[in-house]
């Protein structure tokens, strides 16, 4: 597939439930590239029919994972761009209406033939491309698979096998808190534009971070940070890595 669409593809690392495909390059290597993909998928779902009893043949589905502020420019006023797109093409397309978890994306998934879909990707592509995204994206990435957890009766319980075992609501044992005060001139470069920073550094070390309001009178501001000790620390160290690169002023990490 790289090779004949001269396109990059990148599959994600993990044994997750979904990994995640990038395709990279100029349009039409991108476009080659979903269209290899989309006809590999047909011949996998005409390879299964043949063992199935099933007769009508289910369509061929892909969800790209767009940001969430290109989604208002393919959804269109009162959803015109979508409408458009979809009579157009002939192809069925959804877009997400939460974000993906710990992430400023959402799913848009198409469903058709190969070709209805790669029409698809082509004015998907068009848009994205006349409407680039607004700040920074925090990307999606996929968990590994867990057990899955129920609620009933305001008790979670985790699936394992045939049986529901009661999960325990409140953090972890080992949960603790820890205090930083930082100067306010400084506090800036840790929450970011828009609290991108602040959001990066919570999703990536797993601690709840808490920014306390300005005082008055005072030149510092308390963060506080709850977790495993594990997520303390990554937290930590990424907050000085944030205060290092301003005060050094290597620039942004």
């Amino acid at each position: 597939m790289r090779e004949e669409s001269g396109a990059r593809i990148n599959i994600s690392e993990g044994n997750c439930p979904e990994r995640i495909v990038t395709i990279t390059g100029p349009t039409d290597a991108i476009f080659k590239a979903f269209a290899m993909i989309a006809y590999k998928f047909e011949e996998d779902i005409i390879n299964s029919m043949s063992n199935s009893t099933a007769t009508s043949k289910p369509p061929v589905t892909l969800r790209l994972v767009v940001p969430a502020s290109q989604c208002g420019s393919l959804i269109g006023k009162g959803g015109s761009k979508i409408k458009e797109i979809r009579e157009s093409t002939g192809a069925q397309v959804q877009v997400a209406g939460d974000m993906l978890p710990n992430s400023t994306e959402r799913a848009v998934t198409i469903s058709g033939t190969p070709d209805a879909i790669i029409q698809c990707v082509k004015q998907i592509c068009v848009v994205m491309l006349e409407s680039p995204p607004k700040g920074a994206t925090i990307p999606y990435r996929p968990k590994p698979a867990s057990a899955p957890v129920i609620f009933a009766g305001g008790q979670a319980y985790s699936i394992q096998g045939q049986y529901a075992i009661p999960h325990r609501m409140d953090a972890s044992p080992q949960a603790s808190t820890h205090e930083l005060t930082i100067p306010n001139d400084l506090i800036g470069c840790i929450i970011g534009r828009q609290g991108t920073k602040i959001n990066e550094i919570r999703q990536m070390s797993g601690a709840q971070i808490k920014i306390a309001s300005a005082m008055e009178g005072s030149a510092e501001r308390q963060i506080t940070i709850t977790g495993s000790p594990a997520n303390i620390s990554l937290a930590q160290y990424l907050i000085n890595a944030r205060l290092t690169s301003e005060v050094t002023g290597m620039g942004t990490l």
